[in-house]
């Protein structure tokens, strides 16, 4: 018993320095789809946190994109999810947040970084809450082979006029496919299609939040007039578009064999593996008359705190320091094309990434147009968005038409626009 207590006291007195307990250090687990970034966290993100808060360790623990949602329920249901949970945009993490699964951020101080709109992704509907700090959006618009430019002595257009005088001369010129873009998968002649172009025509946020509020309906001429411009489009995309795929426009592209990419950001980093010529981007071009820009400057990806984890401390100061330069320029430079969110200075490596994100300081920036509150219901508006554009552009539905059937699934269920 003495030689047991005598032990007992010994281990306390090395945890005891100068009447103050020495504590062990915190690990903080982060759940997260984005497995292909563990590299990143694990050799630049995690290093640098953790040199400057001694004490709190970070566990990037990713799994498939695929089956996030529903084991990230499962384990939070269970009480074994993480510290730190990465969030999906939007209605995924609104329904954790009201089960009492996510932490209240709002006082958080690094939240007055972010703008409303960058917070929209992860508040509630009346915007008194947010539940995840903003962490990376992705911005829309066309990348073009610079060299096929030069040599045609072609110019980025700004207008739409200009967007068609390009496309004409390359169709003129034959010697290359005006515009990579299919149909085949649907969702890109919504994304990159619609909602990349038609921002300008329901002027970003004041159009978005008319639809929301029951101001505006999709019948409206702004929301037509993209089916429109994607019904013109249709002659640049090359013989057998309809039946084209994702993957099969990106290699149209990286092969040079395409001049213009309608993109997202995200592509740039797959573009300068695959690609070995320079890469231009514009941002959507205006139509006649309009006295301002707009891009789709759409939220992605946020971090959430679990509710349940007991080192609720620890992981506000990783969030705190999320809203940091720091974290920006290493997150920005090791993604290029995802963009963080904070106000914070940043400065980008990447030409092409610079390019893009310099748009926010020319243009107005909104989300992707259905992505908030309009999707819940049954028909959901954005899956119905796919589905319409491409039958625009397949030739099967005229512009109205699509107009007039994505506002009767809508209105079938939404009150506000019944």
């Amino acid at each position: 018993m003495i030689k047991k207590s005598t032990a007992v006291l010994s281990m306390a007195g090395m945890l005891i320095t100068g009447g103050s307990v020495l504590a062990e250090d915190v690990t903080l687990q982060i759940e997260s789809w984005r497995n292909d970034d563990i590299s990143i966290w694990r050799n630049q993100i995690i290093p640098a946190f953790e040199s400057e808060h001694p004490g709190i360790k970070l566990d990037f623990q990713p799994m498939a994109p695929t089956q996030y949602n529903s084991a990230l329920n499962s384990k939070l249901d269970a009480g074994t999810a993480g510290d730190l949970v990465t969030c999906r945009a939007f209605d995924a993490s609104l329904q954790l947040f009201q089960n009492g699964q996510l932490t209240d951020l709002t006082d958080l101080e690094s939240m007055s970084n972010y703008s409303d709109v960058a917070r929209s992704a992860w508040s509630t509907d009346d915007g008194s809450q947010t539940y995840c700090v903003p962490m990376a959006s992705v911005i829309h618009g066309f990348i073009y082979n610079q060299e096929i430019f030069d040599e045609l002595d072609l110019d980025e257009p700004t207008t739409e006029a200009e967007f068609y005088a390009v496309l004409d001369a390359l169709l003129e010129d034959g010697s290359y496919i005006p515009m990579a873009m299919g149909i085949n998968d649907q969702w890109e002649a919504a994304t990159m299609g619609y909602a990349n172009i038609g921002v300008n025509y329901w002027k970003g946020e004041e159009g978005r939040k008319a639809l929301i509020n029951g101001d505006a309906r999709l019948t409206d001429e702004e929301w037509v007039e993209p089916f429109r411009q994607l019904e013109r489009w249709t002659d640049y995309l090359g013989r057998g578009f309809e039946a084209q795929s994702y993957p099969d426009s990106q290699n149209l592209f990286t092969l040079g064999r395409a001049a213009i990419f309608p993109a997202g950001s995200w592509e740039i980093s797959v573009f300068r593996d695959q690609a070995d010529f320079d890469m231009g981007a514009f941002p959507p071009p205006v139509p006649a008359g309009a006295d301002e820009c707009y891009i789709s400057d759409h939220t992605d990806m946020g971090m959430g705190l679990n509710a349940s984890s007991p080192h609720q401390e620890e992981a506000k100061i990783f969030l705190n320091w999320m809203g940091s330069s720091e974290f920006a320029t290493l997150f920005a430079n090791a993604v290029p094309g995802f963009f963080p969110l904070s106000d914070a200075d940043f400065k980008l490596e990447d030409s092409l990434a610079q390019e893009f994100v310099s748009w926010r300081n020319e243009c107005n920036s909104s989300i992707r147009p259905f992505h908030q509150i309009l999707s819940r219901g049954t028909p959901n508006l954005s899956n119905e968005s796919w589905n319409t554009s491409a039958n625009v552009m397949r030739g099967t539905s005229t512009p109205e038409e699509a107009a007039e059937v994505i506002q009767t699934g809508l209105s079938s269920w939404y009150a506000p626009q019944q």
